[in-house]
């Protein structure tokens, strides 16, 4: 019998991602569009340089009259002032950033000449130079016209400045995915209050509200508390859906006689992509549809909530979003004093990452075990029948 393989579980959430309808788009100020994905894509406005500029504070000539140093010293030119013009036998002192006399066609950098107020000297060899030298070329970093980014990118910092200096007014957009957290359970109680030994505090809505809050093209709607009853927990879900482009529940996924997440979802109108993968921790989860809309049920531990949730529920809420593409490869690391131990599943171990690097097995009880989640650093993904020290796929929490 053949062990089950990491495609396998990627061939679930692609299956899941195509029925999926990615949100719609709008027009925003595009200095407020950090942190959203790009509905099209970001072409240039404008050449870049959208003139020829100095590299580097110096002096700018004709190459031809590198032969006549020294050379009186007529004008002297800074970044943000239009371009001035170089006659024969003439230089033009240049700060960096500033725009290339009409004529010159090299900058000569302070360092290799000696300067006075009324003329420069070159002081290295004519041989050592040639035209264009630190002189940034109309054009060389893009066209006008031409893709800066493609329509899926995120606009992180770096994104920002291409923003910045390449849209218009307004960019499109996609809008935030909205999403509704519903935690399922009859022990759950709301996290600070005083419990009974019978009940626990709820852990999943905190732990995945805050994850996503660090999703800057996603909101979250609703956090709720759902009791254990098909009547609350079809009708809770029904209107979460009806305002939100996902619902992910935690809780009543699996076998038991009050899993009523798989009922609801039929009773809604939803069909179930996938239910039960070869995974470890997580192997209830659940995905389903309904109008394009996401599903998504996770199973109750907090381990296998927060190790799903990356998994699996990220790549589907970039397909929400538009992001492109929704799996990224991953790091890989080798985990230090490896044990031998296997699963004939695909196996997502938590692991500490220290200052210097090193990556070891947490300690851990169990996916129940909120102590070792909350002191992990992430966690590896160990092919099933594999052990040692890989290097495996590694998912930082942060």
């Amino acid at each position: 019998m053949s062990l089950p393989q990491v495609d396998s579980l990627h061939a679930a959430v692609g299956n899941l991602a195509k029925l999926l309808d990615t949100v719609d788009t709008e027009y925003i100020p595009a200095g407020e569009s950090a942190g959203r994905v790009l509905a099209e894509p970001l072409k240039a406005d404008r050449d870049s340089p959208a003139l020829s500029v100095s590299a580097m504070d110096g002096y700018a000539l004709r190459f031809q009259d590198i032969s006549q140093s020294p050379l009186p010293v007529r004008a002297t030119t800074t970044a943000g002032a239009a371009p001035t013009h170089v006659e024969p036998g003439t230089a033009v002192r240049i700060f960096t950033g500033g725009a290339v006399p009409r004529g010159a066609d090299l900058v000569i950098k302070r360092e290799d000449t000696i300067e006075s107020p009324e003329q420069v000297t070159i002081c290295v060899a004519s041989d050592t130079l040639q035209a264009g030298l630190n002189v940034r070329r109309q054009g060389e970093n893009v066209l006008r016209g031409s893709e800066v980014l493609p329509a899926g990118t995120v606009v992180d910092a770096a994104a920002m400045a291409a923003v910045a200096s390449f849209a218009g007014t307004e960019i499109g957009v996609r809008k935030r995915v909205r999403v509704s957290l519903l935690n399922t359970g009859d022990e759950l109680a709301q996290p600070g209050q005083a419990v009974e030994d019978w009940q626990i505090r709820d852990s999943n809505g905190p732990m995945l509200e805050a994850w996503l809050s660090s999703l800057p093209w996603l909101e979250c709607v609703r956090r709720l508390q759902v009791a254990d009853r098909l009547e609350e927990v079809q009708e809770t879900l029904t209107a979460a859906v009806q305002d939100s482009h996902a619902v992910i529940l935690t809780g009543g996924v699996s076998m038991g006689d009050t899993d009523y997440v798989p009922e609801a979802i039929e009773r809604l109108g939803g069909s179930t992509v996938f239910h039960r993968l070869p995974i470890r921790p997580g192997r209830p989860v659940l995905g389903a549809q309904v109008d394009g809309k996401l599903i998504l049920g996770l199973p109750g531990n907090p381990v296998s909530v927060a190790v799903t949730s990356r998994v699996i529920g990220l790549p589907l809420l970039k397909q929400l979003a538009g992001l492109n593409p929704i799996m990224q490869p991953l790091a890989k690391v080798s985990v230090t004093d490896a044990d031998d131990a296997t699963l004939p599943l695909v196996w997502y171990r938590l692991v500490q990452v220290d200052a210097n690097g090193a990556v070891r097995y947490a300690q851990t009880r169990g996916s129940g075990d909120l102590v070792s989640l909350a002191q992990s650093s992430g966690f590896v993904q160990v092919p099933a029948g594999a052990s040692g020290p890989g290097p495996w796929p590694l998912y930082r929490w942060t």
